[in-house]
């Protein structure tokens, strides 16, 4: 696979710093910060590294198009519109709920239509089904030919690109915890963690789905499943973009702490799942959690 030209004020690898909290110090938990919301002002965090050799196949199967999918509030959406924009892309929003047509843009959207990319609202039965071969021909018929990714823009190549992650965090720490929507960060980071490592996800949708899924994802990009991980499913609050009092308190109290707002969607809930983890006696006195903070 080809290389593709990296955009400007790319820094990698991303910090990995301990930050002191006395209450993880009570359990005897040290925790260190992956801030890979450090990796480009546009493109943080693991949607740069799910979609670098995305790109990368993009380019050398010589499409000039991207077309993804993705709710109102897409983290994804706005990332691939960026990277549209950096890389030299045409990109297509395909987003979930057509009543949102007729409606002003919200700010999410609003920054990806800036970036250049065109949004097809569907109607949500219709989204639901949109791998289907039928609805998916008729999206490339209404926009032309496009390297399509997935919601979320986890598949094979994500995953790949995420084992980098795991290699920069390599022996340094014990633990690495990371929010998850679709998996495919998990997948990736777990097979590129050394041996006797565990990687936690704690998911931020309801439902049970993610361990099947990461190890589909595991089957695809690398044959079989790697690494020590699993899913914590006990702190999404609700589902996606949802929060609770519990949730708001404990992020308001994290920023005045340490002088840095948690993102609210994958963010706090991972912090907080931490926190949790580590009140109830889950890790052992000594261990080294590091925090993945995505942007």
């Amino acid at each position: 696979m080809g290389s593709v030209i990296e955009p400007p004020e790319l820094s990698l690898p991303s910090p990995l710093t301990e930050l002191a909290d006395e209450r993880l110090a009570r359990c005897g938990v040290r925790l260190l910060l992956k801030r890979d919301d450090l990796i480009h002002p546009e493109l943080t965090g693991n949607k740069y590294r799910k979609l670098r050799l995305n790109l990368a196949a993009a380019r050398d199967g010589g499409h000039r198009t991207l077309l993804t999918f993705g709710g109102a509030w897409s983290n994804h959406l706005r990332a691939t519109a960026a990277a549209g924009r950096l890389y030299g892309f045409r990109t297509v929003g395909v987003v979930r709920g057509d009543e949102l047509a007729d409606r002003p843009l919200n700010a999410s959207l609003a920054r990806a239509a800036a970036d250049g990319m065109r949004l097809d609202f569907l109607d949500r039965a219709t989204y639901r089904r949109s791998a289907e071969p039928a609805v998916l021909a008729g999206l490339l018929a209404r926009h032309g030919p496009a390297y399509v990714l997935p919601e979320g823009g986890s598949n094979a190549l994500a995953a790949r690109g995420c084992t980098d992650l795991g290699r920069e965090i390599g022996d340094r720490a014990d633990v690495v915890a990371v929010a998850c929507g679709t998996g495919g960060t998990l997948a990736g980071l777990a097979a590129g963690l050394p041996d006797g490592a565990e990687a936690i996800g704690f998911a931020v949708l309801r439902g049970d789905f993610l361990d099947r899924e990461v190890r589909r994802l595991q089957q695809a990009a690398f044959g079989d499943t790697r690494g020590r991980w699993r899913v914590d499913n006990r702190f999404h609050h609700g589902g996606y973009a949802r929060a609770t009092p519990e949730l708001d308190a404990f992020a308001a109290d994290f920023a005045v702490r340490h002088g840095l707002a948690p993102e609210p969607v994958y963010v706090a809930k991972m912090l907080h799942g931490v926190f949790t983890l580590a009140a109830e006696g889950a890790f052992p006195s000594g261990t080294r959690v590091a925090a993945v903070i995505t942007g």
